[in-house]
């Protein structure tokens, strides 16, 4: 488990580098809070099978299309979420994340949404005014995101002036997209951490295939 992390964000870090931690440990995770880090990544290696077939299982009965919820605590997990027993592996999931979240960030509460997404959720790349938001992709294709070095935040938006990503000169070529793995678990550093303003990790939603489902869950201060 990861211990809860004590220290108020550095208000004076410069937006002028950020970069992304990747490791295979969750202790990653606490990197977040480094003026220097915009996103903390614990690369599961591989989501567990178990916790896929119930990924699998849940989208097929059509549950959780869009189901958004305030936990009070991770226990509240299996309250929130009708049906969530019947698929106990990803239950235990979600239950441990939300207890990782609110102990790292000291909260009481944190707000939960899982989305069943056949198509792309915010297909342009963009940033969030949040603090801090946890993603995880337990099925289908994940987060792609930007290195802070690459970006021309100019184009972001209404900086596009109505062009593509690719087309907007926001990036270099395609090239400079990464993307995340189903089962990563990742902390994105958002434009309202405090120091962080003009720094928030710029990503996107991935195109979804014909046929699949993106099953995603998101955590946020509530």
């Amino acid at each position: 488990m990861i211990a809860a992390q004590h220290t108020s964000p550095a208000t004076t870090a410069a937006a002028s580098f950020r970069h992304a931690v990747l490791g295979h440990s969750p202790e990653r995770l606490t990197e977040i809070y480094q003026d220097d880090v915009n996103m903390a990544v614990w690369r599961r290696q591989q989501s567990p099978p178990l916790l896929q077939e119930d990924a699998r299982a849940l989208l097929r009965a059509g549950g959780l299309s869009d189901h958004r919820v305030v936990l009070r605590a991770a226990s509240d997990v299996d309250r929130a979420l009708p049906g969530i027993a019947a698929y106990p592996h990803l239950a235990a999931d979600l239950r441990l994340l939300t207890e990782m979240f609110c102990c790292l960030f000291d909260l009481r509460s944190c707000g939960l949404r899982m989305n069943a997404l056949r198509s792309e959720m915010c297909p342009k790349f963009h940033i969030d005014h949040v603090p801090c938001r946890l993603i995880c992709t337990y099925t289908g294709p994940a987060t792609e995101w930007l290195p802070h070095e690459v970006v021309d935040r100019r184009r972001l938006g209404a900086g596009s002036q109505g062009l593509s990503d690719a087309d907007s000169g926001l990036y270099p070529s395609p090239a400079a997209i990464c993307q995340l793995a189903a089962g990563d678990v990742a902390l994105l550093k958002g434009e309202q951490w405090a120091g962080n303003e003009g720094a928030g990790l710029v990503h996107r939603s991935p195109c979804v295939p014909d046929g699949e489902t993106r099953l995603l869950l998101t955590l946020d201060f509530a």
